[in-house]
């Protein structure tokens, strides 16, 4: 074998003895290239204000996206996140409006939000891990349930909130960057921790690799893996929170839709492996960073809002085709 041939094969190996995770640093390069070309092709891309609105836009999905990424790790999917926002922003709504005391009332709205969402995200682990069904075909008939009840419940109308501190939550701003930003960000934080520092993320990480070998290394799986729903859920009852606080609204036949392909689409972007057992947080975050900057463009520059989800599907086959080939 020649040198010249084996010079692919060093390069492979010189990325590979780096001290980085490339899964990481791939999509940061991608990440890096998008805001320089959107620089570049718009004058107005670097405009604080729209810089801000891509990322108050980008941590409503993102969010989901990080409850998202712990059902994937462990060799799931939700298909029902969108929905769920759609369902526990009425109730978040409704509870709001029941209770007379404005600050009672925002802290047993947002308290209800996050534990109905957690109970949803439980009925899909539920019909997954002790109704052995396939996690794609359980949750997408809970996404037809859920945006069915948030429909039934509303009439489907508005609901709108008369609490005057709700705006507040999804509207204000903390040294400058919004509320749900900071949220994001903080959760990101949270979510990473809990994968890389505590036994349930290594176990998790086993049992998407694995299940079969992780039952016999005395791994619970299906509490693993119904917790890992029970996280996506939480993390969309916060999402809905965010959402409809920002909107002082909510629309049943609107709101969430499309969500599951957004989270889905920033999980897989960001590195993680959608057979299971492997993927980060910060992967999904840049992940959902990029998007959110595709999608500023496409603004930007015109283009049509009809072929943006053409764009949104190109941007996922491309994932996982680099995916393929680097399990290749």
């Amino acid at each position: 074998m020649t040198a010249a041939q084996n010079f692919p094969q060093r390069l492979v190996s010189f990325w590979r003895r780096l001290p980085f995770d490339m899964t990481i640093v791939a999509p940061l390069l991608a990440l890096i290239v998008m805001l320089i070309a959107s620089s570049l092709a718009s004058e107005y891309f670097l405009n604080t204000r729209n810089l801000t609105n891509i990322l108050r836009q980008v941590s409503y999905t993102g969010i989901i996206a990080i409850g998202v990424t712990f059902v994937i790790i462990g060799g799931g999917i939700d298909l029902s996140v969108g929905s769920m926002v759609a369902l526990v922003g009425v109730l978040l709504l409704f509870v709001l409006n029941a209770v007379g005391d404005p600050t009672l009332a925002l802290l047993v709205g947002m308290s209800s939000a996050l534990v109905v969402g957690a109970l949803f995200g439980l009925v899909n682990g539920l019909l997954v891990t002790r109704g052995r069904i396939a996690a794609f075909i359980a949750t997408l008939a809970t996404m037809s349930i859920y945006r069915s009840l948030a429909l039934y419940l509303t009439d489907a109308g508005e609901v709108v909130s008369s609490n005057a501190l709700f705006p507040e939550i999804g509207g204000g701003y903390w040294l400058g960057i919004p509320i749900p930003v900071w949220t994001f960000f903080i959760l990101a934080a949270a979510a990473h921790l809990l994968l890389f520092h505590t036994p349930y993320g290594r176990h998790l990480c086993a049992v998407g690799s694995n299940e079969q070998v992780a039952r016999y290394s005395g791994i619970r799986v299906r509490t693993v893996v119904l917790f890992s729903f029970v996280i996506a859920g939480a993390c969309v009852g916060l999402a809905a929170i965010m959402l409809s606080s920002r909107l002082n609204s909510i629309s049943p036949s609107d709101a969430g839709v499309l969500y599951e392909l957004d989270a889905i689409a920033a999980v897989v972007i960001g590195g993680t492996s959608l057979a299971g057992g492997r993927g980060s947080i910060w992967g999904t975050v840049i992940g959902a960073l990029i998007l959110g900057i595709i999608n500023n463009m496409l603004n930007l520059l015109g283009v049509s809002p009809y072929l943006q989800g053409l764009v949104k599907g190109a941007v996922i086959l491309i994932a996982v085709l680099m995916q393929y080939k680097r399990s290749q």
